[in-house]
């Protein structure tokens, strides 16, 4: 299928996309400016508002129904090198758009009474983090595409290294941008061998565009190379299995916000079903049982470590392990079903596991730890966080009428038509998953309040409440009623996946 381009001009007639990037970075140098630490929160959030409106305006604008990509603006960058400046958006990454300025804001709601130091720098940096995150969902181009992946981590050091919550968290942020430069090797390596596989000829300039290299076949000598490569980078930031030794201390240590966004946006994910599903799309089809056996293991590994996890930032980081490998599984399948799937598993990672680690969050400042132990009975002095955490926990365990149903119905379903063993172990995982959040929610919510913190503790205040609300209404939205989602990223998935199942089924 020719897959064509709907300009941002001739849609809306202003370049949209280019404002979601650039103008969180212009807000968070206006926020730098501000010497008032009460006016710079207020400035951030009334900017975050507007990145959020906007990027509603782009979803309600999105025409559904077709894989094109909409939205689209071309800028001549670097002709010599054959990059440009090619952003847009189509079903597999308009709805990213949404989440990631939701998250933003909420981020900044919630760390209204906790971030007490250098505010400004907070905000300011929260603010060029979700402009970074936008363009790594609208690039059209590898390169551009790159730089945003890599600028992504300046903004994560410095709010993990200076308003973590734990004592090593220098130590986590150095160590996540150490392994995520080490990462970045292969995955630059992978995009320059795709560029070179894709001339026809010697004589052919090079070029990154996603467009044109989709219609290019990669020679079949090469593309193992490419797909190896890319996938590398692409596994570490997911994390896939065994790649994710840098997370469980990286969401103990870091502050909610980041916790928040770590989980709730899985750039790894996205980066296999953007670039490596369309451009590669027979290496991925003959490595799909290999990208299913590690989805079908993160998702019983992440299970089983989270069962026995005695810290709830630790839990949540192995369960987010094992929402990953449901995704993997999902892409694996080289199915629309699977692909859609994969795409609604993530977007209820962006609610159901954000609104846990919010509500973590929100324990942890109340009782000093976020240590299982630490905890016992606060059902009984805050019922209203009780139930928002029972209600985000079987959204994250897939049960109807929640936002994880559709997404792992979808990838179960998928799963079924092309492997029966790695079902099993889907199924297994659902099982581990549903025990450990009937464990923690027994330990930390039922039974005697034995602790005198707890004893003293207060229900969630309003803005906490607002927060977590928010996305309590969107996991029950979507769960009950999916079919626009499915509207937006059905097209896009078919696309994808025809030039894929005839290969994939022939594996075990």
């Amino acid at each position: 299928m020719q897959i064509r381009e709907i300009f941002a001009a001739d849609q809306v007639g202003f370049p949209v996309l280019s404002t979601l990037i650039f103008l969180p970075l212009a807000w968070a140098i206006l926020v730098l400016a501000i010497g008032d630490e009460k006016r710079a929160r207020w400035t951030a959030l009334t900017g975050a508002l507007i990145e959020l409106f906007l990027s509603l305006f782009v979803l309600a604008r999105f025409t559904p129904g077709t894989p094109d990509v909409q939205f689209a603006e071309r800028r001549a960058w670097m002709p010599t090198l054959g990059a440009s400046y090619h952003v847009g958006v189509d079903g597999m990454s308009v709805l990213f758009l949404p989440v990631a300025s939701m998250l933003t804001v909420l981020v900044l709601v919630a760390s209204w009474h906790d971030v007490k130091t250098r505010a400004r720098g907070f905000c300011a940096s929260l603010l060029a983090l979700s402009a970074i995150v936008v363009g790594i969902y609208s690039s059209l181009d590898l390169v551009l595409f790159f730089v945003f992946w890599e600028a992504s981590l300046v903004p994560i050091y410095f709010l993990v290294s200076l308003w973590g919550v734990g004592p090593e968290r220098r130590y986590a942020a150095t160590k996540f941008v150490l392994t995520m430069l080490a990462a970045s090797g292969p995955l630059l390596l992978g995009i320059v061998l795709l560029a070179v596989a894709g001339r026809q000829s010697p004589a052919d300039p090079y070029t990154f565009d996603w467009l044109v290299l989709r219609a290019r076949p990669v020679p079949a000598a090469i593309g193992p190379i490419v797909f190896f490569t890319m996938l590398t980078g692409f596994a570490v930031k997911g994390p896939f299995v065994p790649l994710h030794t840098w997370m469980p201390t990286m969401l103990r240590e870091c502050p909610v916000g980041i916790g928040v966004l770590l989980t709730g946006l899985k750039l790894g994910s996205y980066g296999v079903l953007r670039f490596l599903v369309p451009l590669l799309p027979e290496a991925t089809a003959h490595y799909a049982w290999l990208l299913g056996a590690v989805g079908a293991t993160g998702i019983v590994y992440g299970a089983l470590v989270a069962l026995v996890q005695p810290n709830l930032r630790r839990m949540l980081s192995f369960a987010c392990l094992s929402h990953v490998g449901i995704v993997l599984l999902g892409i694996s399948s080289g199915k629309a079903e699977g692909l859609t799937g994969a795409v609604l598993a993530m977007l209820n990672l962006g609610l159901s596991a954000t609104g846990l680690f919010f509500l973590t969050g929100f324990l942890q400042s109340r009782v000093g730890s976020s240590e299982v132990s630490a905890l016992g009975g606060v059902a009984q002095k805050a019922p209203r966080a009780a139930v928002m955490f029972l209600l985000l926990s079987l959204a994250g365990i897939g049960v109807p009428g929640t936002s994880g149903f559709p997404g792992e119905h979808l990838v179960l379903l998928s799963a079924y038509e092309t492997s029966l063993p790695r079902l099993g172990l889907a199924l297994l995982g659902t099982i581990l998953g549903a025990a450990y959040v009937l464990r923690v929610f027994e330990q930390v919510f039922l039974g005697p309040v034995t602790r005198p913190r707890v004893a003293a503790m207060k229900d969630l205040r309003p803005l906490e409440w607002g927060v977590v609300g928010c996305l309590a209404i969107l996991v029950l939205v979507v769960g009950l009623y999916p079919r626009p989602l499915l509207a937006v990223v059905g097209p896009s998935a078919e696309a994808l996946a025809r030039p894929v199942p005839s290969v994939v089924a022939g594996h075990p």
